[in-house]
């Protein structure tokens, strides 16, 4: 590719470690309410719905500021805009520590948000230092800084008992701030930017950049990490909470086995986009799916209790999921979702070169309201069916009908490509059948 001409191996390596770096910091902030939120839950008495609003809030401005992160990303270049971004959001996480009631809550939650915007800014930045055949590992690598929920379920409840909420906050925009700074100063304009500057062109409008958001392609693609992305982060956000309802943990015991589920989904995430480059994004999302409905199938079997007519009089018994299968298929699943994130973000670069920025910010932003809107539906599904495993029974869902809309556009798009394949038999053992059919066509009229 032209636009790396003169960019060196070194310079490649430092602008992906970097953006991974700050983008692990602002994960970090953009979940700092799945445990903050516990303790804010206690203080307010909140319910369950009201609680799966405040940790989604964050996740609203993180999501729909995306799309726009994204293009203003391609029109002037993610060091200028990741700056200008982690710097804004670390004075609203700042201004988190001086609120006390809900309402305020909720507004400081939505600038608090503005974090997780920083990805659609890193994935277009970091893909225009990588050829073609590397992005998908490349961007697998800046992935890992999901891994910032990990960091957040892990070390904020200890902050938070030795601190308390309010200078949890506050560390938390101290980091932010130094980060900014530090990105700034050991970062350089991207390729595509420095050559566009150079010859002075004009920027893309924003309307033009939009136009391949009207294919269905894109839209298909935002429902997988809908799913891969989006559960992720509600779950991310939710499972403390769920740990301290079902299995009556402490804020540090549940939040510890949240981070064992947020860890494996952050940091396999390289492993997903080198396993994209090697045998194929379709095939990695096929296993993603596949292993995702297994997995969420049996999270989603309430505990249930029986009662059994025996010989010598009733037979009483409970099947219930235990806390440690429960903890070993959430790391599962988590894994499956990491390398399900790299297989969807490795198809943008490839389709979809030049609108990196627009294309993966409305990806990204259709994911990131998956973590906005399935938290809510998780508490509104506890307050009103009243069954724990109902957040998996949605997700089991919802996976399914991502492997069916993608298994079927698949075989669509084969059958356009290849012709042939509309002429085969459904069934090997019909073969036969066809055969006798074709035999009994009568043979054309030799020409007069």
């Amino acid at each position: 590719m032209h636009i790396l001409d003169g960019v060196t191996k070194s310079e490649q390596t430092r602008m992906l470690v970097t953006s991974t770096l700050a983008f692990t910091v602002c994960f970090a902030v953009w979940t700092i309410f799945s445990i903050l939120g516990l303790q804010i839950r206690e203080n307010l008495g909140l319910s369950d719905t009201q609680f799966g609003i405040l940790v989604a809030t964050p996740i609203l401005t993180g999501s729909l500021s995306r799309i726009f992160l994204g293009i203003w990303t391609d029109q002037y270049g993610g060091r200028l805009v990741y700056t200008l971004l982690m710097l804004l959001t670390s004075v609203g996480v700042w201004l988190l520590s001086l609120v006390e009631t809900y309402p305020m809550f909720l507004l400081a939650a939505l600038f608090v948000g503005l974090a997780g915007g920083s990805f659609a800014v890193g994935i277009a930045y970091v893909s225009r230092w990588y050829e073609r055949d590397r992005q998908g590992t490349a961007l697998g690598i800046f992935g890992m800084g999901n891994v910032g929920a990990a960091v957040t379920n892990f070390g904020a409840p200890y902050l938070l008992l030795a601190l308390g909420w309010e200078q949890t906050a506050v560390v938390y925009a101290g980091i932010l701030f130094i980060t900014a700074i530090l990105f700034y100063l050991f970062t350089k304009e991207d390729p595509a930017t420095a050559e566009r500057k150079a010859k002075k062109e004009k920027v893309i409008p924003a309307l033009i950049q939009m136009t391949p958001l009207k294919k269905l392609q894109v839209w298909r693609f935002s429902l997988y990490y809908f799913f891969v992305f989006g559960a992720f982060v509600a779950l991310a956000l939710w499972l403390p909470r769920y740990y301290v309802g079902v299995y009556d943990l402490s804020f540090k015991e549940a939040g510890f086995f949240a981070m064992m589920y947020a860890l494996p989904g952050s940091i396999f995430r390289a492993l997903g986009g080198w396993l994209s480059d090697k045998f194929g994004a379709r095939a990695i999302m096929y296993w993603t799916f596949i292993a995702s409905i297994i997995i969420c199938f049996f999270l989603s079997y309430p505990a249930t209790s029986y009662i059994v007519d025996g010989i010598e009089g009733p037979i009483k018994f409970t099947i219930k999921m235990g806390l440690t299968p429960f903890v070993i298929l959430t790391i599962f699943l988590g894994f499956f979702m990491s390398l399900g994130k790299a297989a969807v973000y490795k198809h943008i670069p490839v389709y979809y070169p030049n609108n990196v920025g627009a294309v993966g910010g409305l990806v990204g932003l259709i994911g990131g309201l998956g973590g906005f809107v399935l938290p809510i539906t998780f508490g509104v599904m506890n307050d009103l069916i009243g069954v724990w495993t109902a957040c998996f029974m949605l997700l089991f869902t919802l996976v399914s009908i991502a492997l069916v809309w993608m298994h079927f556009t698949i075989r669509r798009m084969e059958r356009a490509y290849v012709p042939e394949l509309g002429a085969l038999p459904e069934l090997p053992e019909m073969k036969e059948i066809h055969k006798a059919h074709h035999r009994l066509k009568p043979k054309a009229k030799p020409a007069e």
